[in-house]
């Protein structure tokens, strides 16, 4: 007798097109879906951003856990240590009207800033703090790069030299300004589009984002400037354009030292990030306009306006230019109607203003001139001195340059490598103590892992349904397509395989490409199907796959849309896990298999999506996974959103051991020693419930 699987259908002729058509191609079937799921979502998160707002005092309140919450979002909770800066002059320049120290410090050991710190040649006022006078003062600035790297030749010199117009203007009318290059357009290469265009999402399970780093490089910078005899750290300002533009949003919201602020081209609120956009390019959200250094790790699901609103009452200045594509009008605007109420709480209105100039995203004089009379403003309180444009003549990228070698043990190129290293969770070495504490440890980690990485699962499901949409009988068996809302604007859809005899259980695969291929695949008119499937076999097609597949795997088109699901606290992973889940109890809900055993299986990632499924799904009798990545770090992983830094698959496997059988399968001798940690535990605790396989079965 010959066993069949119908599978679905798969829309293929609009990403099969190399030539253009006069019509237009057939949108995904699921991108609709996808694209109002977003909307709904950041529709959530807008209509609880800055609307409790009530007196300063309950504001004052919130302060320090939304100081907690959004560095652990920028992956610097607890605080790193602040270890020696080693801060070393390796020269100095002459400017009109400035000198030029060409400096740099580590940050953390072996990760290091590259820097211009321009300073005046007149003298600075007397430090009116200090009783029978005192060193030379200047009030100082931050500034902090976008993305405008200078390369000659094959060299790196930084963004430094592509925006020291600002530093030589503070300089020349009598600021310290220290510039900083950004992490990956600095002398020293770092990275910023990991998830951009590397498809290192494991970032994401780590809960590391470039933003953190060149937030963490800028608090140095501080830490700095305090050594500074010439520097009065009461009157330090901080501003940058674009890139430098969000690490001004950074430093407002993580450090209370700078007095004010003038972010440029550096924010707008969550709904243009995930949503909109002006052109046509960026019109399903300008995140696709973004590297990775412009986000946090949204875990706590903020919208953008809350990062702002922690500046108050300091004065801010946020400066636009109208025409920008990646900083769309509506989106800044929101914004600031939003922390204008924060504002008002303290009767700071005048502190906090919008600079909307005319032209695209560029550097103008309008924007400069903006910034320049902010700080004259509210560093030095001078409000009738004129303001122009005047900028010094500029210097040569060679003259600006800080290192002639790269440090031996420079870290720059792979932060993310040595800042973040896997979990380590130590087993107990007696074997009565193992089995007291596993229970616990276990309990443990799967409530910091509800927590932290599945935080945004529906708190309140309700009863799931499958609702019947076809049956057909293939081959003597009966192949039945049930839908499944697995929760408000998602749908996954669940196909059956029974007999004619009553099935015993159900094996629930996750997804087409976790189907083990025993037979020929064959297409007819109601779908594929593969021989050798046995009755009782179940296929599970979650969001992204299937009839609800929104982009072509692997194009610029999946990237993005899957870069926008941490921007709502979640991952593309996290809401398949829920799918899995819900389709588990979906079963559970139809007559004929009310009460039967379900195995779960899954295929390469599916299986690792499958595994996190179980963990609450006491239905799951039983675990097969086939080529799972051991680490949330290996190629293929999914990920969650900080939960490399609670646990690791091994881990995770010996959680679902407790309770069921698990059956990892082909995995190569190489890679067993991945597995070492889930194996050791069930060896102390004498439990048999775990098998791992090599590729031929042994």
């Amino acid at each position: 007798m010959r066993h069949v699987l119908l599978a679905l259908a798969l829309v293929t002729s609009a990403f099969a097109q190399d030539k253009p058509k006069p019509a237009p191609p057939t949108p995904p079937p699921g991108e609709a879906m996808i694209e109002a799921y977003f909307k709904a979502k950041v529709k959530a998160i807008a209509d609880n951003c800055l609307t409790d707002l009530t007196t300063k005092e309950a504001w004052e309140k919130k302060r320090p856990e939304l100081r907690k919450q959004f560095l652990d979002m920028m992956g610097l909770w607890p605080l790193p240590e602040k270890t020696p800066l080693n801060a070393k002059v390796t020269g100095t320049v002459d400017g009109e009207g400035f000198t030029v120290e060409k400096l740099v410090f580590e940050s953390r050991p072996g990760l290091y800033v590259t820097a211009n710190v321009y300073k005046p040649k007149a003298p600075g006022l007397v430090n009116p703090d200090r009783k029978g006078g005192g060193d030379s003062k200047h009030p100082a600035i931050l500034y902090v790069c976008g993305h405008g790297n200078t390369v000659e030749k094959g060299v790196s010199y930084g963004s430094k030299v592509s925006y020291q117009y600002h530093p030589a203007w503070f300089a020349a009318h009598g600021y310290v300004c220290i510039i900083l290059d950004t992490l990956e357009l600095g002398e020293i290469p770092g990275e910023h589009h990991g998830t951009y265009s590397k498809k290192q999402w494991w970032w994401q399970s780590v809960g590391y984002t470039p933003g953190g780093a060149e937030l963490w490089n800028a608090i140095r910078a501080l830490d700095y400037l305090e050594t500074r005899p010439d520097v009065d750290m009461k009157r330090v300002g901080v501003t940058g354009r674009s890139g430098g533009g969000a690490t001004s949003w950074w430093v407002l919201a993580a450090d209370d030292r700078p007095a004010c602020f003038v972010p440029v081209a550096g924010i707008v609120d969550l709904h243009s990030h995930v949503c909109e956009g002006d052109t046509e390019r960026l019109k399903k959200g300008v995140v696709a306009g973004h590297c990775d250094c412009m986000y946090m790790v949204n875990a706590h699901r903020w919208d953008f306006p809350l990062v702002a609103a922690l500046a108050a009452p300091k004065p801010l200045l946020l400066g636009n230019s109208d025409a920008d594509d990646i900083f769309p009008v509506p989106g800044y605007r929101r914004l600031a109607e939003k922390v204008s109420k924060v504002y008002k709480l303290y009767g700071a209105e005048d502190k906090f203003q919008l600079l909307e100039t005319k032209g695209p995203h560029k550097d103008t004089p309008e924007l400069r001139v903006g910034i320049n009379k902010w700080m004259n403003r509210w560093l030095k309180i001078d409000t009738t001195s004129k303001v122009v444009d005047d900028l010094p003549p500029k210097l040569t990228p060679q003259q600006l340059k800080v290192l002639d070698t790269i440090p031996e043990n420079a870290i720059n190129a792979k932060v993310p490598d040595v800042l973040y290293t896997p979990v380590s969770i130590a087993i107990p070495e007696s074997a009565d103590e193992a089995k007291r504490w596993w229970p616990k440890k276990r309990e443990e980690l799967l409530k910091e892992l509800t927590a932290t990485s599945f935080r945004a699962w529906p708190q309140k499901p309700g009863e799931v349904k499958a609702e019947l949409v076809s049956r057909v009988r293939v081959d003597q068996l009966n192949v039945r397509t049930y839908t499944i809302e697995t929760e408000p604007g998602i749908t996954a859809q669940l196909q059956l395989v029974t007999g004619d005899k009553p099935a015993e259980r159900i094996q629930l695969t996750v997804g087409r490409t976790g189907i083990e291929l025993t037979g020929p695949v064959h297409e007819t008119m109601a779908g594929y199907y593969v021989e050798g499937v046995p009755p009782g076999t179940a296929v599970l097609f979650q969001r992204g796959t299937g009839s609800t597949r929104w982009a072509e795997p692997g194009s610029v088109s999946e990237t993005q849309i899957r870069r926008r699901f941490p921007l709502i606290g979640e991952t593309l992973e996290s809401g398949q896990v829920w799918d899995v889940r819900r389709a588990v109890q979906a079963i559970g809900t139809i007559d004929e298999f009310k009460k039967l055993p379900i195995e779960l299986r899954g295929e390469g990632p599916m299986a690792i999506v499958a595994l996190y499924a179980a963990l609450y799904e006491p239905g799951v009798t039983k675990l097969t996974l086939v080529h799972p990545p051991a680490s949330f770090r290996d190629p293929g992983s999914p990920a969650f959103l900080g939960a490399a830094k609670i646990l690791d698959h091994p881990h995770a496997v010996a959680m679902a051991a407790a309770s069921k059988t698990v059956h990892l399968k082909g995995i190569a001798e190489a890679d067993r020693p991945k597995w070492e940690w889930a194996a050791r535990l069930q060896q102390r605790t004498g439990a048999t419930s775990l098998t791992i396989d090599s590729p031929q079965g042994k």
